[in-house]
């Protein structure tokens, strides 16, 4: 996955592309799927695929190319533990429900970056939380993914009612030219009394966008797949226990492990009670990917920030004091900053063994 030395760096994170296709893509974390080049980013083709390749639905009855003939469609990529989609999902979710009697289908494509994700029950559990109620094609094998040629989460494709892809759009961004073309293409189908304005995408926590002007981390992963930032002073052992401990001083960016882990490809394990988990960074927001080793399982955990409970600066899985709970496999917001937003040295101890630990994202 593309990387970028400063995340706050606009040229970097926007990259545009002339007439109705405006693509704003973060090259960041999951915003960038797999087998992403600068060659096939460009690829994209010009009518809507055939959506075959999904192996379920959810929401739905199978649904065809075909027979979305005469419907402007909207598809949307995702994988529920993205920050960067749960971020557009105010905007999606505002869409389906403003312009469905208008004739407007909107199809979330749920192609997972994490083997977790493929779990069917995860994403039904996923989808009612966020109130994910329009159609979804569950793409496990990126079958749909790769009809699309994709490369990135999240990602819009909006097709006219003859099937014809009119627009797409890549990461967060882009809103206000999504919906004027979801108009139009409603309008050049023959819709009648199509509503005109522009959806507000109310946002609560989680999904309230990045504070980009003060942002000064990147997404992080922790398995030795993709980690980056490590600085514990033992040599990193993998797919086997190992006691770390933690240097005196992080700087910006980087992290370490105390007691003792298991680092596998896709992230880390906390084999004993005590384990922690410390980040320097800068940002507002800070979550963690987490979820137990086991299913059914439950680990209790406690945050510091700078050493200390975290107050008003606790995140929504989280209370004042830094409790909290993995119950799920999912994304945890566990800072959101009030005011300035400086530099400060994130710790997170897990109270009992067994949590999985897969990435860092910021906001």
């Amino acid at each position: 996955m593309s990387q970028i030395s400063d995340p706050t760096d606009r040229s970097r994170r926007l990259l545009c592309s002339g007439g109705l296709a405006f693509a704003a893509v973060q090259l960041t974390g999951c915003d960038v799927g797999p087998w992403a080049s600068a060659e096939d980013q460009s690829m994209r083709r010009s009518n809507l695929p055939a959506l075959s390749g999904a192996t379920g639905w959810l929401n739905s009855p199978p649904l065809t190319s075909d027979g979305l003939k005469g419907k402007v469609v909207l598809a949307d990529f995702w994988t529920y533990t993205c920050i960067n989609w749960i971020r557009t999902l105010p905007y999606v979710r505002a869409w389906a429900e403003k312009y469905r009697e208008h004739g407007l289908v909107v199809i979330g494509i749920h192609t997972p970056e994490f083997e977790f994700e493929k779990n069917v029950d995860n994403v039904r559990t996923a989808a009612k939380a966020m109130r994910v109620d329009y159609p979804i094609a569950l793409d496990p094998d990126y079958s749909v993914w790769e009809a699309f040629s994709n490369h990135y989460w999240p990602a819009v494709y909006i097709a006219d009612a003859t099937g014809r892809i009119r627009h797409h759009q890549f990461g967060e961004g882009g809103y206000e030219d999504a919906e004027r073309v979801i108009q139009q293409l409603l309008a050049e189908a023959g819709q009648l009394g199509v509503p005109g304005g522009l959806v507000s995408g109310q946002a609560e926590g989680v999904e309230v966008a990045a504070d980009w002007d003060t942002l000064r981390s990147g997404e992080t992963y922790v398995g030795y797949a993709q980690g980056t930032g490590f600085v514990s002073p033992e040599t990193l052992a993998t797919d086997q226990p190992r006691a770390y401990s933690a240097p005196t001083h992080l700087n910006l960016n980087t992290w370490a492990l105390s007691g003792t882990w298991t680092v596998a490809a896709s992230g880390i394990r906390s084999d004993a009670a005590g384990g922690r988990l410390s980040y320097r960074f800068q940002a507002r927001d800070l979550h963690l990917v987490l979820g137990p080793s086991h299913k059914g399982a439950t680990v209790r955990f406690r945050v510091t920030l700078d050493g200390q409970a975290p107050g008003d600066a606790h995140g929504v899985d989280i209370d004042a004091q830094g409790n909290g709970t993995v119950i799920q496999q999912r994304l945890y917001q566990l800072v959101r900053q009030p005011g300035v937003v400086s530099d400060r040295q994130f710790e997170v101890e897990f109270l009992d063994p067994g949590a999985d630990v897969y990435v860092f994202t910021f906001g």
